[in-house]
């Protein structure tokens, strides 16, 4: 199967040896996305819902770049450090997707890259 690497500059470049997002046959597998601004390369430092939107913005970015659209994403993974930001990202996400909702899990982990309280990862499905 031939792997394409997904790139865009309208969503952070990766911090680390791996790419935004890599297709393989009908799946898109983005990279987990944090509150990057791509343009200044700076965190986004305002409350959780802010930090959330840049989240999805970025994976939103990626998903462009490959052709498709939020409305692509069947599957989410959100890495939080607090789950107590869980119903802030609902109701975020709520505004963000259309439904069909994708599936989605939620995780409570110690730490995130550069600090940030939530990380983003997704698969998505082009035809």
């Amino acid at each position: 199967m031939t792997q394409n690497i997904i790139q865009t500059s309208n969503a952070p470049r990766a911090i680390g040896p791996y790419s935004q997002a890599v297709r393989a046959g009908d799946l898109i597998f983005v990279s987990g996305q944090i509150p990057i601004d791509p343009q200044s390369g700076e965190l986004e430092r305002g409350k959780f819902r802010e930090q959330a939107y840049r989240v999805l913005a970025n994976l939103e970015a990626i998903c462009v770049a490959a052709g498709g659209s939020l409305n692509n994403v069947v599957k989410l993974t959100v890495y939080f450090t607090d789950l107590a930001d869980f119903s802030a990202f609902n109701e975020v996400m709520a505004e963000v997707f259309a439904e069909p909702y994708p599936a989605r899990a939620a995780v409570q982990v110690g730490k995130l890259p550069k600090g940030v309280p939530l990380e983003v990862e997704a698969v998505v499905h082009m035809v």
